[in-house]
């Protein structure tokens, strides 16, 4: 009797946690936007349609972010939101380094929302606090593990110098090979396509979340305006 009981219970239990990890129902979907206004699963066409499926049956399962703004140009939203779940789910680079690298560039940008996407995840994965902090402020944090400074030297040379020197780029490969060099490249353009779809949009943050990028001056001390 106990051991029937026990195998109902762990049956119950895997129905539950398969019945809690289906994907929304697409037709459900509260799509969130400003600029561009949410659009409903009614008022979408069948391509729209097919990249919410898409969407929300890949790892994400989600629609927040810039989705809302790629609907309205539905064949390359898919595609952006398929190299999307690639680069944040399937890089070579550790997770650590991934959410720093996304930081980043949400600081370059001054994109709030990717910001505030993101910085809980980087802590969750491991980030330091005052390397987060630094970021945000637009300066090089101090303390950077040796991998974490090949990343950020990396990433900064190619924001402000729009190239990389050879031996910032010699660290990376040596830090991340060749393939993690590419993949780190390829985030730092998928994120920036993204920020430029939240600031075009002017996307809202949620409920009592408030903006924590300050405007960052040439000289990478924060303006307060």
């Amino acid at each position: 009797m106990p051991l029937r009981f026990s195998i109902l219970s762990a049956l119950l239990v895997f129905a539950i946690g398969g019945t809690a990890a289906q994907a929304p129902n697409p037709r459900d979907v509260k799509m969130v936007g400003d600029r561009f206004r949410p659009l409903t699963w009614d008022e979408m066409t069948p391509p729209q349609r097919a990249m919410i499926e898409h969407l929300l049956a890949g790892e994400r399962g989600t629609t927040s972010g810039p989705f809302n703004v790629f609907l309205r140009s539905p064949e390359m939203g898919d595609i952006a939101q398929q190299l999307g779940a690639q680069i944040r789910f399937h890089s070579s680079l550790p997770r650590r380094l991934n959410e720093m690298a996304i930081l980043i560039v949400a600081r370059h940008m001054t994109a709030q929302y990717e910001w505030y996407a993101h910085k809980r995840l980087a802590l969750q994965a491991g980030l330091k606090q005052d390397i987060v902090d630094a970021i945000a402020a637009g300066r090089r944090p101090a303390g950077l593990q040796a991998d974490e400074q090949a990343l950020y030297t990396f990433e900064s040379e190619l924001l402000d110098r729009h190239e990389v020197g050879d031996a910032t780029f010699k660290t990376a490969v040596a830090a991340f090979g060749e393939r993690g060099v590419v993949d780190l490249i390829n985030l730092m353009g998928y994120y920036h396509l993204v920020s430029m779809a939240l600031n075009v949009d002017r996307y809202p943050l949620p409920d009592g979340a408030k903006p924590e990028l300050l405007p960052v001056t040439r000289a990478g001390t924060p303006e307060r305006r």
